[in-house]
């Protein structure tokens, strides 16, 4: 059994008198530990798929199976609680806290999971050594730079042990330079066996995926292996 899988799901935005597909009888499977690229023009329905299995989002019609449970008729409470255990996500804004530190920032997830303190320092101040960050602990987000900024997201997304990691173009507000390290990142956390799906425009950062899926138009184009 597949760790995800999903089968003709389909998703449509309604606004006044238009209405938009952004997702079209898709069907895919995700193995476990997979690093998956997903990617395709601006509207082509990447990011709804992505917020789908991240359970931010319903479709319309469809299967969702997650690690062997329907998931596509939960109701926002078990949907949030499977969430929450389970997913890690990064996205290409950061999204941290200002007035939050480093630490903190890290820290926050396991406050919602109502961890002890002392459980919740000794894993925050693992995950800094691991991120490469322990000497930022108590900077804030504008006293780093774009690619700490989004080591910091990238622990954050970790801390709760999350089984997978859905990065939305981690490396779109970022040079190459700090690009290509947060990338490395995400390819070392692969291959340490964490499953991976990435939305991206970037060719070059598709290539660290072991599969990239192309969507056009709310459809899957013929899949391909990343070199």
């Amino acid at each position: 059994m597949a760790f995800i899988e999903i089968k003709q799901l389909t998703k449509t935005y309604r606004m006044e008198e238009i209405e938009t597909t952004a997702l079209n009888e898709v069907s895919l499977r995700i193995e476990k530990g997979e690093f998956l690229a997903l990617m395709g023009p601006s509207g082509c329905g990447k990011s709804t798929l992505l917020n789908v299995l991240g359970m931010l989002d319903k479709a319309d019609a469809g299967s969702y199976t997650f690690g062997g449970e329907e998931v596509a008729n939960l109701n926002e409470k078990k949907r949030s609680i499977l969430r929450k255990n389970n997913i890690g996500f990064v996205f290409q804004s950061f999204n941290l806290i200002d007035e939050l530190s480093v630490a903190e920032n890290i820290e926050l997830p396991l406050i919602y999971t109502k961890e002890p303190a002392n459980e919740r320092k000794a894993k925050v101040n693992a995950m800094l050594e691991r991120m490469g960050l322990a000497n930022r602990a108590k900077h804030y987000p504008q006293q780093l730079s774009g690619g700490q900024q989004q080591r910091v997201a990238v622990g954050r997304a970790l801390i709760t042990d999350p089984h997978i990691i859905l990065a939305d173009e981690p490396t779109g507000n970022l040079d190459s330079a700090h690009g290509d390290e947060v990338m490395k990142l995400l390819q070392e956390l692969h291959e340490a066996g964490t499953t991976i799906v990435m939305v991206t425009h970037s060719e070059h950062d598709a290539q660290y995926a072991s599969r990239i899926l192309r969507l056009h138009d709310g459809m899957i184009l013929q899949p391909s292996a990343a070199n």
